[in-house]
């Protein structure tokens, strides 16, 4: 067994607008790093965070590393101690995946610690153990592209049903986070719980949509894809500037814009780097405008998912 190994997990958009719960896609550069050593103690700790202002708890049946970990190493039936450090390269509550993307680096870092056991699909129910303990809800639509990169939809959960679409030539994407934190509990709060028959049909076209813009590299009918009639009119009520940035973007070129996860952080695609950075500028002057402070991020499509460095 190996002393000691790193891995990297990099940030996600989750939902992408049409696809609430059952899609998602993963971002370049970003993420979170995760360090696991064995111990002789048979127990998992937590024994540091770095980059999270001292929030996240240190206890295991809290922390969502540990969490996915022993997930995973009761599925073996293995009572192998790991210790566990996690450096934190994603602001928290930001839509961007932070959750997943420990939860996902440590997977990636247990099993290569434990001779890869697992393909990196085999490692997303683990994750999804996590994401219980982070929000209530044990969802794969970040957990998923954060371990495997690129576009991947959930199918179904019962039984768990992932499938990797490919990612179009050229697609950049824009990371708007405005500085407020918003819990992905209280944006489930709001939603609705019923639909009308005339909003499914239109979210499924959506969804359709931009599943085959995907197979066809055709970024028009992906952008004409990009509508959300089921948790955007709920939850950009909860974001500062998102309708005064859609109308700012609007005339730049971008394909399509929406919330990023359960919010805050706002994504944009764009048939380009020229575009993806255009957009960036006009949301700092959107942002500057109301008063809030923001971050912009540009970004390619992450193909490779987690790794051990």
């Amino acid at each position: 067994m190996k002393k000691t190994v790193t891995a990297f997990a990099p940030a996600t958009v989750a939902n992408v607008s049409c696809g609430f719960d059952i899609l998602g896609f993963a971002i370049d550069q970003m993420g979170d790093k995760v360090t696991v050593t064995p111990n002789d103690l048979q127990q998992l700790r937590v024994i540091g965070i770095s980059g999270d202002g001292g929030k996240l708890p240190l206890e295991p049946e809290k922390n969502t590393c540990s969490v996915a970990i022993q997930a995973m190493l009761d599925h073996l039936e293995s009572n192998q101690g790991i210790d566990i450090y996690l450096e934190k390269g994603l602001p928290l509550g930001s839509g961007m995946g932070s959750s997943a993307a420990s939860a996902a680096a440590a997977l990636v870092a247990a099993n290569e610690l434990l001779g890869n056991p697992y393909n990196k699909i085999g490692l997303v129910p683990f994750a999804m153990e996590a994401e219980r303990i982070a929000c209530g809800s044990a969802h794969a639509d970040n957990v998923a592209p954060s371990i495997l990169g690129g576009f991947v939809l959930i199918r179904d959960y019962h039984p768990l049903d992932i499938i990797p679409l490919p990612v179009p030539q050229n697609l950049f994407c824009t990371l708007v986070h405005p500085h407020i934190e918003l819990r992905t509990a209280d944006s489930r709060s709001v939603l609705r719980k019923q639909l009308s028959l005339k909003e499914a049909v239109m979210q499924s076209g959506n969804i359709a949509g931009f599943i085959a813009a995907l197979y066809e590299n055709d970024l028009a009918l992906l952008g004409r894809s990009l509508k959300d009639v089921i948790a955007e009119p709920s939850r950009a009520l909860l974001i500062p500037g998102f309708y005064e940035l859609r109308s700012g973007i609007q005339f730049l070129g971008a394909l399509g814009s929406g919330i990023s996860g359960s919010g805050p952080t706002i994504f944009i695609l764009s048939p380009d780097q020229k575009t993806a950075e255009a957009v960036g500028g006009k949301a700092k002057e959107v942002f500057a405008q109301i008063g809030l402070g923001v971050d912009v991020f540009v970004s390619e499509v992450n193909k490779r998912g987690a790794f051990v460095i």
